[in-house]
């Protein structure tokens, strides 16, 4: 189904790094204003490295599977081909989980229940704001191919 150019992506509202990037700067600084220590010091610190670095492997796999099909990464552009293979064949959005994840990693590290608590809201925005429009977007544009992966692999875990 051939679309017209000018709405050729799925209207996303936010654009996800930019997302990250102004939680991560939120949960830093009301760590700094209230801490909300975990506690249980050096484990948050090991399991937020390990997370962190989970998410950044899982996201640059995301990265390169996505240039390998093809296809635009950033959600403002037009997608040119759907992506099944590398982290795609577990999950439909395996940037997006790696976000969240980076974002909980980073919280562990800090020792902030600040990290946990932007999970929520991040997921929530990423999800209505992005993931709910992406997939409509995909349905309009591949139409059955994209039903029958949607209906094969999680949208997240």
């Amino acid at each position: 189904m051939a679309m017209n150019d000018e709405k050729d992506n799925p209207g996303v509202a936010v654009f996800p790094p930019l997302l990250f990037l102004m939680a991560l700067i939120l949960m830093l600084a009301l760590r700094y204003v209230l801490p909300l220590a975990i506690g249980g010091r050096p484990l948050t610190m090991v399991l937020g490295i390990v997370l962190a670095a989970l998410a950044i492997a899982v996201i640059a796999w995301g990265r390169r599977t996505m240039q390998r099909a093809g296809t635009n990464i950033e959600p403002t552009k037009p997608t040119l081909a759907i992506v099944t293979g590398g982290p795609f064949r577990f999950v439909r959005n395996p940037l997006y989980l790696g976000l969240m994840g980076l974002l909980l990693g980073i919280g562990l590290m800090f020792d902030t229940w600040w990290g946990v608590l932007a999970v929520v809201p991040v997921f929530l925005i990423l999800h209505f704001g992005v993931v709910l429009r992406e997939e409509a977007y995909l349905e309009r544009k591949f139409g059955e191919p994209y039903r029958a992966y949607k209906a094969s692999v999680r949208r997240y875990l």
